[in-house]
C-alpha cells in the first residue's frame, strides 16, 4: 500500500511581524506529526510505503528530512518561485498535481490544521479536486477481510466509514495515535546530504504559473499588523443585578452581544 503524507513547515515565531522560513525558524506542523504516525502505522499492518509530500522554499527540506527519520520511505518537495504566496486553494491545486504524479496511492493523510493559519482547509480541497472519499479527525484504522473502516471522533460523536477500496483521503485527529521520536541515528542519516529529496518544479506536476502562487490564489491579504496586547481590568461596583446591567451595556456597546 502506498500513503502520501502531506507536511508543513511552519513558523511558530514572527518577531516584529516578519516571517523567516530558515531551517533554524521552522519547524515541522504539529499537527501533521499524527498524520506520519498514522501512515506508519497502516505501513507496519499491511506493508507498503510511505511519502512525505510538502510544498515550499528550499528550507522546507528539513521538515522532510526529519519525516524520513520518523520511518518515511521517500521525501518529495514541490518547490517553485512561482508556487510563493499560494493561498489554501493554489497549494491544494498543487498538491493535487504532485499526487498525480506520484500515483498511484491508497491513502492521502494530513493534519488536521497548520499551526500557523488554523484553516483546515487543505485536506478536504485537495481530495475534492482529487474526486476521491474524504473522512476527516479520523482516530483508527482498522481492516478486515480486504474492507477498511475508519474511525473518526467529532462534536462528541464517534462514527463509522467503511471503505470498499482505496483511494481515499483523511485528516487525522490529534488524540488518534502517539507520534515516535527518532532516533539520533535515525536523524543522522537522514539528514546525510547523499540522503536524497525529489524535488518537483512546476513543470514537473504539469502545471502553469497561473494556476499557482499569487495570480491562481483568489484570497487577497489587505493588512498585518502585530496583535494589540494592551489590557484593561475595569471593576464593576454595587449588588449583583446592578452589577449584570452594566455588564450588558458594557458589552452590547463594544458591540459583543446583540
Amino acid at each position: 500500500m502506498h500513503s502520501i503524507v502531506c507536511i508543513k513547515s511552519v513558523v511558530l515565531s514572527t518577531p516584529k511581524g516578519r516571517m523567516s522560513r530558515s531551517p533554524e525558524k521552522s519547524v515541522l506542523n504539529p499537527f501533521d506529526r499524527w498524520a506520519l504516525e498514522m501512515a506508519l502505522q497502516i505501513k507496519e499492518a499491511h506493508g507498503g510505503t510511505v511519502t512525505a509530500l510538502s510544498m515550499g522554499p528550499p528550507a522546507s527540506e528539513s521538515i522532510l528530512r526529519e519525516a524520513m527519520a520518523m520511518g518515511v520511505d521517500q521525501g518529495v518537495l514541490l518547490c517553485d518561485r512561482a508556487f510563493a504566496a499560494s493561498d489554501t486553494l493554489a497549494t491544494s491545486r498543487s498538491l493535487t498535481a504532485a499526487v498525480r504524479h506520484l500515483s498511484p496511492f491508497d491513502f492521502l493523510l494530513f493534519g488536521v490544521c497548520a499551526a500557523d493559519s488554523d484553516t483546515g482547509q487543505v485536506g478536504p480541497q485537495t481530495a475534492s479536486f482529487l474526486d476521491i472519499p474524504m473522512v476527516g479527525h479520523v482516530t483508527r484504522v482498522e481492516s478486515a477481510n480486504g474492507v477498511f473502516t475508519l474511525h473518526r471522533q467529532l462534536d462528541g460523536f464517534l462514527e463509522q466509514y467503511e471503505l470498499a477500496s482505496p483511494p481515499v483521503a483523511m485528516t487525522i485527529h490529534p488524540a488518534a495515535v502517539e507520534p515516535r521520536d527518532p532516533t539520533l541515528g535515525a536523524l543522522g542519516t537522514a539528514f546525510d546530504s547523499a540522503f536524497p529529496i525529489t524535488c518537483l518544479d512546476i513543470a514537473a506536476v504539469g502545471l502553469e504559473p497561473r494556476q499557482v502562487g499569487v495570480f491562481g490564489s483568489p484570497t487577497r491579504v489587505l493588512s498585518v499588523k502585530p496583535v494589540d496586547k494592551k489590557r484593561v481590568c475595569e471593576w464593576i461596583q454595587g449588588d449583583p443585578a446592578i452589577q449584570a446591567d452594566i455588564l450588558v451595556e458594557k458589552l452590547v456597546k463594544a458591540g459583543l452581544v446583540g
